[in-house]
């Protein structure tokens, strides 16, 4: 029903122009053909002259007014077929280009079809079924398998699957337990969750992207911008031409066909409806573009600096290497040892050690040591079952005179120019062991700096606090351009301000709160794993918000593709509208002919712009994210 109204007009106008062609055919007065191909272009051409009259009222001369004036004048010079044919015409590029930017919103339409009308909610231990706007904060709802989750929130209880794809783009459902976050408008695929909101209506995940995406389809890039300052100088131009052209050659017709033949109706539509589809394209894969502005910065991008830890790097320590130095003990009674007495520290990388102990059953249940002694810059000491451990630098082991210290010094030096951070085991004052920690490397980074540099990026920068040792590991890992070392947050920011200064187009990628001076100063700034935080979707330029690093070349892909289609769709409009000007100054282009030609680059400048909906170049990327979710699922099951 939908559609027969958008193209009710034109199927009229053409109906009528079928009937005057049918009647021209049969012995009736002419005058009644006439009538039917004036009521041909009154029933198509009154929108356009209202619309005409509105632009006016503002002080807009538009295409519309071109049309209105070269219709009402082909009319009066009793050119009725050409006054019926130019707005039947303008009418089906007018329906077109309203059914094409429908299309290309189909991701907002989407988003928002993802938000469930009903909730099942815990009051007083009944359930009920509620609307979704309805649930009060800090409620308990309940998500069964096949349900819509209909508000943010963390599981209080139960385990379950949750299909995030809508928000994170990830295509592996997810495993949720006690104390994780889901998120309004993903899907249960099994189990029961009891979750307890935290966000519900336009404060959840789901309508800040929607609201988002919104601003952004409506945002107005660049390019954008320069065209519409070339229409307002164009249409005034082409209507001096037609009255210069009419008074010089005393030809009104021919006056008339310049003012139809210079509608520049796809260049007017062809920036629009290429930005539509791409931010629309974004949004589907779990990328939000702020607007036009940043997706045409975006596909100019030379330079990207990231963030190591949490983007790179997982953000968490994890056992690398367990080295045996004492002939008594097996791996596992170190690591055993270790992990009891790691279980009363408050270090940071005492946690890699217990849970390393724990998925090597080598302990069960760690029990608490009787006693730690935390010992400031060089480690711990710990009573564990009787005995005495000892884990941390060589200055801690100088400092209780551990006899043979020179063994593990070597060891640990070797695994510290690994980048990792050696950790000395001493039990009883024997040297039992060197352990190592390191933050790990997602196992899609290296592939991602591969992406970019296919994408164009010219050098991919690294940024971290860490020591010079840990960032060339982590750097030679993924194979990074450059490395900058031991910054500080001032000093990020320095750094990027210095690639600027050097003509570079620079993308900072960082988690949208931490490191915000940095984001702010780049020409773009990206927030990963930006699901769940409003304030990196508002904030950032760009956020991706799943933890795939495949999604960042996908964006700058995906940016530079819509550019392309601006440019070809820019460049097809201009070249049309000059040869058909030139075509009805030197003779051979009607009125007829030329507005069938103008409406045939309307209609490609339309499915160019279509192309950018299908995805060519997202496919293989994100089977490689499904692969990458895989092995890291398998990695956190091993």
């Amino acid at each position: 029903m939908t559609i027969l109204r958008r193209y009710l007009i034109p199927i009229a106008s053409g109906g009528l122009i079928a009937v005057a062609w049918l009647l021209g055919l049969l012995p009736v007065p002419p005058i009644v053909a006439d009538a039917a191909m004036v009521a041909a272009a009154v029933v198509a051409g009154t929108p356009i002259l209202r619309t005409a009259g509105r632009a006016l009222l503002a002080r807009v001369v538009g295409i519309d007014l071109l049309v209105s004036v070269a219709a009402v004048g082909a009319i009066v010079l009793g050119e009725y077929w050409e006054a019926a044919a130019v707005t039947f015409l303008f009418a089906i590029g007018h329906a077109l280009e309203t059914a094409t930017l429908n299309r290309t919103r189909s991701a907002l339409t989407a988003l928002v079809a993802l938000a469930p009308d009903v909730a099942l909610v815990l009051r007083n231990n009944e359930q009920l079924e509620v609307p979704a706007g309805s649930v009060l904060t800090g409620e308990t709802v309940l998500i069964k398998n096949g349900a819509r989750v209909p508000v943010d929130g963390t599981v209080a209880q139960g385990a379950g699957t949750l299909d995030e794809a809508s928000i994170t783009g990830e295509s592996l459902p997810a495993e949720k337990t006690v104390g994780d976050r889901v998120f309004a408008g993903t899907i249960s695929t099994g189990g029961l969750l009891q979750v307890r909101a935290t966000e519900v209506g336009a404060a959840t995940t789901l309508a800040h992207i929607v609201h988002r995406v919104e601003e952004a389809q409506e945002a107005t890039a660049p390019t954008q911008v320069f065209m519409d300052r070339f229409s307002a100088w164009y249409t005034p131009g082409i209507l001096v031409l037609a009255l210069v052209v009419g008074l010089v050659t005393g030809d009104v017709f021919l006056a008339l066909t310049l003012l139809v033949i210079g509608c520049p109706g796809a260049l007017v539509i062809s920036i629009p409806v290429a930005i539509v589809a791409g931010i629309g394209r974004a949004a589907q894969l779990g990328i939000l573009i702020k607007g036009g502005e940043f997706l045409e910065t975006a596909a100019k991008i030379t330079v990207v600096a990231v963030d190591k830890t949490g983007t790179l790097t997982r953000g968490r320590p994890v056992l690398t290497d367990v080295v045996v130095l004492d002939p008594a003990l097996t791996r596992a009674e170190l690591l055993d040892w270790a992990s009891r007495a790691e279980a009363g520290s408050e270090h940071p990388l005492a946690g890699a050690i217990v849970q390393a102990a724990a998925r090597e059953g080598s302990s069960g249940l760690v029990p608490l040591p009787e006693h730690v002694l935390n010992v400031p810059g060089q480690g711990i000491v710990a009573g564990v079952a009787g005995r005495t451990v000892l884990i941390g630098n060589p200055a801690l082991l100088r400092a209780h005179s551990i006899a043979g210290t020179d063994a593990a010094a070597t060891v640990a030096a070797g695994l510290a120019a690994r980048g990792r951070t050696p950790l000395i085991v001493v039990l009883d004052g024997i040297i039992a062991g060197v352990l190592a920690v390191a933050d790990e490397v997602r196992p899609d980074a290296a592939d991602m700096v591969t992406r970019l540099h296919a994408a164009g990026v010219t050098r991919v920068v690294m940024l971290t606090g860490d020591g010079p040792l840990v960032a060339q590991a982590v750097g030679d890992a993924v194979g990074i351009d450059e490395l900058r070392s031991s910054l500080l947050p001032e000093d990020k920011l320095d750094v990027v301000a210095g690639l600027r200064r050097d003509g570079h187009v620079v993308a900072m990628v960082g988690d949208g709160v931490n490191d915000a001076p940095a984001l702010a100063t780049a020409h773009i700034g990206i927030a990963m794993g930006a699901a769940g935080s409003a304030v990196a979707v508002e904030t950032a330029d760009i956020a991706l918000m799943g933890d795939n690093l495949l999604m960042l070349p996908a964006a700058i892909d995906l940016a530079r593709r819509t550019v392309r289609v601006m440019h070809q769709n820019v460049a097809l409009a201009l070249i049309t509208v000059a040869l058909l000007l030139a075509g009805v100054l030197l003779g051979g282009v009607t009125m007829a002919v030329g507005m069938l030609v103008h409406e045939a680059s309307v209609l490609i400048v339309i499915v160019n712009a279509m192309r950018l909906l299908r995805r060519p170049g997202q496919r293989a990327q994100l089977k490689m994210l499904d692969k990458s979710d895989k092995s890291e699922r398998r990695e956190m099951m091993a």
